[in-house]
């Protein structure tokens, strides 16, 4: 029986949930994720099929390209303004959740950190996890 993933923003209006699951686990220090966060890093589950992912509300969405010039499209909660999911434009399949959004954030479990070029000394991520200068590619 395969576990449920299931979360949203603070005041509930965007829900998600999938039974897939993710192929990723990370935690990112690239500033985008440090800005967004307010913090030196944000953590998120990715998941291999959008198609497999229930989403409940509207979101707001805004676009940032990353280091490879492709679009990351951020959708977050337009009345409270939670980041809720993130998906890709040159892999429009994946749905990435941020960590914290989860029902139960114990269901996180990293794999990796991407970005440490851009960490801080104040922001201490396990020294056990693979760490990488940017994103694998």
């Amino acid at each position: 029986m395969n576990k449920t993933y299931s979360g949203g923003c603070a005041c509930g209006a965007i829900r998600y949930q999938t039974s897939s699951e993710p192929i990723f686990q990370n935690h990112c220090q690239c500033r985008d994720c440090q800005k967004r966060s307010g913090t030196g890093h944000g953590s998120y589950l990715t998941f291999p099929s959008r198609a497999d992912v229930t989403v409940k509300g509207e979101a707001s969405t805004w676009r940032v390209s990353g280091d490879s010039g492709n679009e990351k499209v951020h959708a977050f909660c337009p009345t409270c303004g939670t980041p809720a999911y993130l998906t890709f434009v040159a892999m429009p399949e994946l749905f990435t959740v941020p960590a914290t959004s989860l029902d139960d954030p114990g269901q996180f479990h990293p794999q990796a950190l991407t970005y440490a070029v851009r960490g801080h000394a104040w922001d201490t991520i396990d020294p056990a996890l693979t760490a990488f200068e940017r994103m694998r590619g």
